[in-house]
């Protein structure tokens, strides 16, 4: 095959996987730019409906907190602790989540300077609604399990898509042509010319973030792939503690010193609490050389160390996997690339309209009669 007739075959295949699937990846792209900045605006949501803390002072210990919490509940023997998240800044509260009766999770935002209580059991707002739609509209389509791998199957076909968009890139013979946008031309030329622009700029963007989310959605293959072809070995993923006869957990305090020992430079995020004598205590945190957070499992009896999951330390299938994150999010370069995230999502929305325009231009060319071209042509002359 000549390189003529290879390119007329990833014309063809860009066209119509384009068109196939354009109008879901649209749909996977705006839900995208807007969860980019999710967590900001869910932040400042609960600030409006609970204010804003002043610091004063050293928080309290953990314990203590826990205990204030505790005792809201003490006439429901039968809630557990669940989890608790520390503030990432100082005017933010801490987050006591318990599983109860009536809600398998219920959180307790607490002041961490007075141990105050300032909102508790609160109801959705109309944000948190709003990304409870959102948000597995991304994923799944509201479609569950079946719609989570129909989204991951177009997240590979628009990496293909994007990776034959580059191939088709008319910059590749002249530079300065691929990034140029003659808006004083016909509007066909135009929408050819912005189509080609956003597709340079946001081509490989889209296959970080789509080709992620089909790793993702087919872990259960894409995962064994990976450490297979990196030959590395796979982190224990189910840890578990050996209860001891006669042997109570050892206490918070405790369990908090061996895990900062074990991630010494780590600063505290997030503890996961054990609700059955086989399972573990997590305690999450924030590695300085870090965008993500990584975790320490303890048995809760002994204390012992059972895994650091820390990008410094894992192999690389481990790093590869690790680094989807980034990649799928946008926070490779902090604030400014999930600024551009934002526009990266709204990318499929740009490429489909002005795809489509072309098709229907190239449609409509090859269904005119011999008369109506020889009248053009005629209006042309005159």
């Amino acid at each position: 095959m000549n390189s003529k007739k290879l390119r007329d075959l990833v014309f063809v295949l860009h066209r119509y996987i384009g068109l196939a699937v354009g109008l879901i990846a649209i749909i996977v792209g705006l839900t995208g730019s807007l969860l980019v900045f999710h967590s900001e605006i869910e932040n400042f949501d609960r600030q409006h409906r609970i204010g804003t803390i002043t610091p004063q002072g050293q928080p309290l210990p953990i314990e203590v907190v826990i205990n204030t919490v505790k005792k809201i509940y003490s006439n429901q023997p039968d809630a557990t602790l669940q989890s608790i998240y520390l503030p990432s800044q100082p005017s933010e509260p801490m987050n006591v989540v318990l599983k109860t009766k009536e809600n398998d999770w219920t959180e307790n935002y607490v002041n961490p300077y007075t141990g105050a209580i300032i909102g508790n059991n609160l109801k959705s707002s109309f944000v948190q609604k709003f990304f409870e739609i959102v948000y597995p509209l991304h994923y799944s389509l509201l479609a569950g399990d079946i719609g989570y791998k129909f989204v991951g199957i177009i997240g590979l076909l628009m990496s293909f898509m994007s990776i034959t968009g580059i191939i088709l890139w008319p910059g590749w013979r002249k530079l300065i042509s691929g990034f140029k946008i003659k808006w004083n031309a016909h509007p066909k030329q135009v929408n050819f010319d912005v189509h080609k622009v956003a597709g340079a700029i946001a081509a490989v963007f889209l296959i970080f973030a789509f080709f992620t989310g089909f790793c993702w959605s087919f872990g259960e293959f894409v995962n064994p792939m990976i450490y297979a072809v990196t030959f590395s070995n796979q982190q224990q993923t189910n840890p578990v503690s050996v209860p001891l006869t006669g042997k109570s957990p050892l206490l918070l305090k405790d369990q908090l010193k061996i895990a900062q020992a074990a991630l010494p430079n780590g600063s505290l995020r997030s503890i996961s609490f054990p609700t059955k004598p086989e399972e573990v205590l997590t305690v999450s945190f924030k590695q300085t050389q870090e965008d993500v957070d990584y975790d320490v499992y303890l048995d809760q009896y002994s204390g012992k160390v059972l895994q650091v999951h820390s990008s410094l330390q894992v192999s690389l299938g481990d790093r590869i996997l690790n680094s989807f994150g980034p990649l799928h999010f946008g926070t490779f370069w902090g604030l400014p690339s999930r600024i551009f995230y934002v526009f990266v999502g709204l990318a499929p929305l740009i490429l489909f309209v002005t795809g489509f325009i072309m098709w229907w231009y190239r449609y409509k060319g090859k269904n005119r009669s011999p008369q109506t071209i020889e009248m053009v042509k005629l209006r042309v002359k005159n």
